[in-house]
Formats: C-alpha cells, sequence, structure tokens
C-alpha cells in the first residue's frame, strides 16, 4: 500500500512539475517587462552603467549646447524646430545626470553675445525658454529639482522673467539636484560685476583689501547660488573646441570634453564616452602627486 501511495505521489509531481517551472518564468518575465517599461530611457539611480565608478561621478556637469541650428539645417527642417530638439534633449540629459548621483547641471541656453542673432530667432528663443519652464514647473517639483537662472535678465521679456521667478520659487527649497541655466550670461560680466560689487563694498567699509580672497570673490559670482559653483566636467557639441565666454572665472580647473556630435544628437551613449573619459582623467589641480 506505501509503495503504490509513493508511485501515485511521483506520478502526481512529475505532471505538476513542469507546470510549476512555467508559472515561475511566466511570473518572472512579467516582473522583468515591467522593470523595463518603468525605466524605459535611463539608468535607475541605484545603478552604474558598465566602464564607470559612481564614486567618481562628477559633482557639476555644464554644458555648452551647440549644433541646433545645423542639426535643422541637415535634416530640412526649421531653425525653430533644431532649438525644440535641443531643449527636449537637455531635459532628458539633466534627468539622467541626476539618476546617475550628478548633483549639479549648468546649461548655457543663450549667451549675451547671442542677441546679435535674428530678431526673430531671438524672439523663437525666448519663447522656448518660456514655455519650457511653464511645462515643467510640476515635473521639477515631482522630481525635487531645483532651477536657477543666471545672466543679466535686464533684457529678458517680462512674461519670461516672470516665469523665472515662478520656478525659482517653487523649486528654491531643493537641496539634492540644481539645474542652473545662463540666459543672456556673459564669463566677463560676471567678473566684472563681481569686482564692481567688491569696490563698493570696500567704499562702504564692509570688506577691507586683507579679506579678499578666492572664496570671498565666488560668493559675488552668479554662481554663488550652487554648493558647487566650478564645474567638474565640461562638455561642449559639435566640434567646437572653446568655451566661448561661458563660467569663465569657475571653469578654471575644469576637465574638457568635446563631441563632434550635435547637440540634438547628443544620447545617452554620448554622455557615457564623456563620463567615461572623465574618469580616466588624473586631476592634480597643479600639484604633483
Amino acid at each position: 500500500m506505501l509503495s503504490l501511495l509513493c508511485g501515485f505521489l511521483s506520478f502526481l509531481f512529475f505532471l505538476v512539475n513542469p507546470c510549476l517551472r512555467l508559472w515561475t518564468q511566466a511570473k518572472k518575465s512579467l516582473k522583468d517587462e515591467k522593470e523595463i517599461h518603468e525605466g524605459a530611457y535611463v539608468v535607475e539611480e541605484e545603478e552604474t552603467p558598465t566602464g564607470l565608478l559612481r564614486e567618481r561621478m562628477p559633482r557639476h556637469v555644464a554644458v555648452i549646447m551647440d549644433g541646433n541650428r545645423r542639426w535643422a539645417e541637415r535634416a530640412g527642417l526649421l531653425t525653430s524646430q533644431g532649438h525644440e530638439a535641443g531643449a527636449k534633449r537637455l531635459m532628458e540629459f539633466t534627468e539622467l545626470c541626476f539618476k546617475l548621483g550628478i548633483e549639479t547641471v549648468s546649461a548655457f541656453a543663450f549667451s549675451t553675445e547671442n542677441w546679435g542673432r535674428h530678431k526673430i530667432e531671438v524672439k523663437c528663443l525666448m519663447s522656448l525658454i518660456e514655455r519650457y519652464l511653464k511645462s515643467k514647473i510640476q515635473f521639477f517639483q515631482s522630481e525635487e529639482i531645483r532651477v536657477s537662472v543666471i545672466g543679466n535678465l535686464k533684457k529678458i521679456p517680462e512674461s519670461l522673467l516672470g516665469t523665472i521667478k515662478e520656478t525659482e520659487e517653487a523649486t528654491k527649497s531643493y537641496k539634492k539636484k540644481h539645474l542652473i541655466l545662463a540666459i543672456d550670461y556673459s564669463g566677463r560680466s560676471d567678473i566684472l560685476h563681481a569686482c564692481k560689487s567688491m569696490v563698493k563694498k570696500s567704499q562702504q567699509g564692509l570688506i577691507r583689501e586683507e579679506d579678499v580672497d578666492e572664496t570671498l570673490f565666488e560668493q559675488e559670482l552668479l554662481t554663488k547660488c550652487t554648493e558647487f559653483p566650478s564645474p567638474d566636467l565640461l562638455i561642449r557639441t559639435s566640434g567646437e573646441q572653446r568655451i566661448s565666454n561661458f563660467l569663465l572665472w569657475q571653469l578654471a580647473y575644469t576637465e574638457l570634453f568635446f563631441s563632434p556630435v550635435l547637440w540634438p544628437d547628443f544620447d545617452k551613449d554620448k554622455f557615457l564616452e564623456a563620463l567615461i573619459s572623465y574618469q580616466r582623467r588624473e586631476r592634480r589641480f597643479g600639484c604633483r602627486i
């Protein structure tokens, strides 16, 4: 009787075991598929791509987004469509930076020299920046991203200025992620403004000559809004190899990466190439180790 029972149980296990394996595999497949859909574009916060060390990630990445017009021309599109594609790329780039643990992103959105472009293009750029900021306020809040805008801003349209103030006010309490947009920005003007401010404070008796050092000077620069005013890595796209009056003081010991790729095509893989290049460098800051 016992042998008959054992034989029956063995037969039952033989029938059920394949079904259990299929059910387990199906469950795992559904889980994997769900994870893929939830994190499709970029890596999750706890992941680090192969070839990169999370502990060596730059804290501050600056980017000169060059090539939008050429990208549009090559694609047979309007210049405005090129800038639209560039704005979309910036948001994707920023999200990826924060998920990789990079704390500050600075983007050269509009230089003081850009006022010399055609009025229609300038108007288009001002409108695009305003529209993107308005449409992304809830996203910035949900992701706890602080947004700051640096630059002269005196010639900025009133409607955009209002949107800038609204965005900065809505996100000012966030600490871990910081997006800095440079609009009507000039590195030379930034340094000149800091010098004038310190002269004025000296005349008022607020500071003495012996008080002046690099730390005090940096507190007068527009990047005083961030905990990490000096970028660790600057990326410029489109093959140009110059810094074009961007963060002149702050870039003193920044690692530079020049890519031939036009900004709208500077995707995740291209950015990871820049990060791998950065992590392979030995940063000595003028000292021999």
